[in-house]
């Protein structure tokens, strides 16, 4: 009983940081919400008080808008397409690099790593000659093709490092039932491998849905604009009218906020036991 109290004592300075993290992170998200149902004149006059009276038509206008569900569903084609091109990939490459040994394996599991150095912003200019030589551009490949190779670098990484933990014995028995390596890859590894597989997929998601200047490089028409485009172009449009601005930054957070609530004991679950079995 005595013990109790003391531990609770040495955690209080690491709940109290906690909190104001929290605090820090969710008062904004607070703020823009009940922003959205202000009206530009109320946010003049009262900006941190509540809506009086509440102006629910700045959320709806959106939502009623067919341009609103068009950004949506582009970004979550893309997104979708994206991480199963970078998980797929990136799974076979990280079978190979953890359970084949050849000739030049860690030069060039190295050279993939590196990957994870090169800034985005350096590869714009190439990229852009590159899709446009192809005819990419205004194609939704035009981003999914790049994002994936840009996600293969940091989930072969963890692809990698979960498929080593994968005790040997478990490929000998499979073998001896008659199972050759690709069989052992998809009926035992990648079903052991379901924590990594989902850990990587929310971030290949979360990143692309996030994903602002390779889409604003490739559409040029609006046909394929996504969530982060139709934010920067809606800004532009009703830069006088703030409190809808508001509103429609919320409801463009809203998607992804759901997925990663929906999938956040995932993610987690597939960090720890990586930590784990490292």
């Amino acid at each position: 009983m005595s013990v109790r109290p003391k531990t609770r004592g040495r955690n209080l300075p690491l709940h109290l940081v906690l909190i104001a993290v929290g605090a820090v992170m969710g008062i904004p998200l607070l703020y823009a919400v009940l922003s959205g149902f202000k009206s530009t004149d109320q946010l003049s006059s009262n900006p941190i008080g509540l809506p009086d009276p509440w102006v629910t038509g700045n959320y709806t206008d959106i939502v009623a808008s067919s341009d609103f569900w068009r950004l949506v569903g582009n970004s979550t084609l893309i997104a979708v397409a994206t991480t199963v091109i970078v998980v797929a990939a990136s799974a076979l490459a990280a079978f190979s690099f953890a359970r084949f040994a050849f000739r030049g394996r860690e030069v060039l599991f190295t050279l993939f790593t590196m990957g994870l150095m090169f800034p985005f912003a350096v590869a714009a200019l190439p990229l852009f000659l590159l899709l446009r030589s192809m005819n990419l551009l205004d194609n939704p490949l035009g981003v999914i093709l790049p994002q994936a190779a840009f996600g293969l670098p940091m989930t072969i990484i963890i692809l990698r490092g979960f498929f080593r933990q994968i005790p040997g014995e478990l490929e000998e028995a499979a073998t001896l039932d008659g199972c050759g390596p690709l069989g052992f890859f998809w009926r035992v590894l990648l079903p052991m491998a379901r924590p990594a597989l989902g850990t990587v997929s929310v971030l290949a998601v979360v990143t692309s849905w996030n994903n602002f200047f390779l889409p604003l490089l490739v559409f040029n028409e609006p046909t394929w604009w996504t969530i982060p485009i139709g934010v920067q172009q809606f800004q532009g449009q009703y830069s006088q009218d703030v409190a809808r601005v508001f509103a429609y930054l919320v409801l463009a957070m809203v998607p992804a906020l759901a997925f990663y609530s929906v999938a956040e004991r995932q993610l987690v679950g597939g960090l720890t036991a990586g930590a784990t079995k490292g």
